[in-house]
This record gives C-alpha cells, structure tokens and sequence, in this order.
C-alpha cells in the first residue's frame, strides 16, 4: 500500500520569477551544493527548451548511513536518480518527478504545481512512495516521506535564498 504526502513551499516571489530560478542551471548547481553537505550528489543533466524544464541528478548515500532496516535490503550504497520535469511556462506550470534505485523495492513519484498567492507563490509537491516488501514496506515509506519532506524544506531555501540573490 503506497503512502502519500504532499509539502509545499512558499515563496514572496512570483510564478515568473520562481519559474526563471527552476530554468537556471546556476539555481540548480547551488541546490547540489547544499545537498552535499549530506551526501554525495551530482547534477547529471540539465535541460530548458519547448517542452519545459528537465533535469537529472544522482544522491548517493552510503549505505553505512542508512538506517538498519534499510540495510537490510540495500547491500551497497544507495544511489538515488531523481527525474525533475516542469512543464513550459503558463501562470500555473505543473510538473512531475520520480526517483529510482537500481534493484530498489519500490517506488517515488510525484507531481508538482506552482500557482500565485496574496503573498507571492507557492510550489506544491505531492509525493507517493510505494515498497513492495512484506512487513518492512510501511516503514520504509514513511521513512522515505519523512526524508523527503527534509529535502523538500532544504531545497525550498535554496530557492528562496536564490531568488533573494539573484532579483
């Protein structure tokens, strides 16, 4: 049974200007640096043209790191890809994300929306995780979500920092 979450990051920015930061390599070159101060991370393409914005990246976390349940089933290092589509400017751009492990038991995906506020915008993400192991498969979602929404919130402020800098 699939868990699911949903987070959403505020910005005092708007769509336009949020969505320019989201087509920045150099926005995303600062969100990898801030993820590796956590762990091994890569930024492994990037793209913006007709169809929007795509862009890959690689976390690797050791799997000395992982937390002993997940080292049950993960025998080397984890290395997560993480698939980012947003798709071409409108007032309310939506996306798409997914991340796999090589021989993982599950899955992650998710959608995303960013739509205008009173204060500015909001990116909204809204995430499922599925593991296909008896027993174990719950907890190991909701460790992935709780994971997730620490990842979600850290890159939030490399956005917001971002656009600070940067308008």
């Amino acid at each position: 049974m699939a868990r699911r979450m949903n987070y959403s990051a505020r910005f005092t920015y708007s769509t336009e200007q949020v969505y320019a930061a989201l087509s920045s390599r150099e926005h995303w070159d600062a969100r990898i640096e801030e993820m590796k101060k956590y762990s091994h991370n890569e930024l492994k393409s990037f793209e913006v043209g007709d169809n929007g914005i795509d862009v890959v990246m690689h976390h690797i976390i050791p799997r000395t790191e992982l937390p002993d349940i997940a080292q049950t089933v993960m025998k080397k290092d984890m290395i997560i890809t993480r698939n980012v589509h947003f798709d071409p400017y409108t007032e309310t751009p939506e996306g798409n994300y997914d991340a796999s492990i090589p021989a993982g038991p599950g899955s992650l995906k998710g959608v995303t929306s960013l739509f205008a506020t009173e204060t500015g915008s909001t990116l909204r993400t809204s995430s499922e995780a599925k593991v296909f192991l008896p027993f174990v498969g719950g907890k190991l979602e909701q460790l992935m979500l709780v994971n997730l929404r620490d990842l979600w919130r850290g890159e939030g402020e490399v956005t917001a920092d971002w656009l600070a800098q940067n308008n």
